[in-house]
């Protein structure tokens, strides 16, 4: 049976996307792998063994471009109210009620990385327990 283990996105600025990382979802290097011309660095929150892997690619001297697709990456948090709160330097988006037939399926908003990525962040419950 497969397991998920990580995600990666590519990244231009290492420390601007570590710092990110840490101070908005409080992830923390697991482990960087270096080789000549590129890094491999995986974060990882205590509270889930998933991994986010930032592929650093040193001689990357313009911005990604991230196409017309839709992807995105998602975290739960206790208090979304209080989290988009927290986010108001980032910009976030808009904090969305998600709804199906009248009822809340999830109350989220998305976050932007210093490259561009989505992250949505959800509020716990539900689904999302």
């Amino acid at each position: 049976m497969a397991k998920p283990v990580h995600s990666m996105i590519r990244v231009l600025d290492e420390a601007r996307s570590l710092d990110f990382y840490k101070r908005a979802f409080g992830l923390e290097i697991a482990e960087r792998i270096a080789f000549p011309d590129f890094a491999l660095i995986y974060l990882r929150h205590p509270s889930s063994p998933f991994e986010l892997e930032l592929t650093v690619n040193f001689d990357r001297t313009e911005p990604y471009v991230l196409g017309d697709g839709y992807g995105h990456l998602a975290v739960v948090v206790d208090d979304v109210a209080a989290e988009h709160a927290r986010f108001e330097g980032e910009k976030p988006g808009p904090l969305r009620d998600f709804k199906h037939e009248g009822r809340t399926l999830a109350q989220f908003f998305f976050a932007t990385d210093p490259d561009g990525y989505k992250i949505e962040v959800i509020q716990k419950g539900g689904r999302f327990a």
